[in-house]
């Protein structure tokens, strides 16, 4: 159940982050939420999914009263979670908190400066490196398949921006 939920969080995030800022927000509260339990529970994947649901749900209600606020932190665990993702996925296991740390406050500088742009791309990049996560790629092909899925990820994201910006000023 957890993979299906992660497979689609995973492509959503790759494909709409912009667009559905919330589903960005809640994701991030929702892999926040997963990981913690896992982490330091070690829980059952029921436990894992009812704690990443009710985190994401917190989030999902913030983005929408607090959206700068909201985003800036999902930004954080995002851009965290995202940067340790890859690591682990070119093999690296040092350092941790250090490329998590160093993740995040990318993603919150890259959101506060170029908030659409830096949605669209912080997404594909998140949406990309959890989908390999997900789909428990060897290493090899998981790069290729991050470099693919990012590229494809920020294609359409961007494509949508110009549709919609066309649509608006049309």
């Amino acid at each position: 159940m957890l993979y299906i939920i992660n497979l689609i969080l995973d492509v959503g995030l790759l494909v709409a982050g912009r667009r559905l800022f919330w589903l960005f927000v809640a994701a991030a509260g929702f892999f926040t939420g997963v990981e913690l339990t896992t982490r330091f529970f070690h829980g059952a994947e029921g436990l894992s999914i009812v704690v990443g649901i009710v985190v994401g749900i917190l989030f999902a209600i913030l983005a929408m009263a607090l959206q700068r606020i909201a985003i800036g932190i999902a930004g954080f665990l995002l851009g965290g979670g995202a940067f340790l993702s890859l690591a682990t996925s070119f093999g690296i296991a040092r350092g941790e908190w250090i490329i998590y740390i160093v993740g995040g406050v990318i993603g919150v500088v890259l959101l506060s400066m170029f908030f659409d742009w830096a949605l669209i791309g912080i997404s594909s990049f998140a949406g990309a490196s959890m989908l390999v996560r997900t789909l428990a790629l060897e290493k090899p092909v998981a790069g290729l398949a991050f470099l693919v899925l990012l590229l494809a990820g920020l294609a359409i994201q961007f494509a949508d921006k110009s549709r919609a910006e066309k649509s608006r000023d049309g």
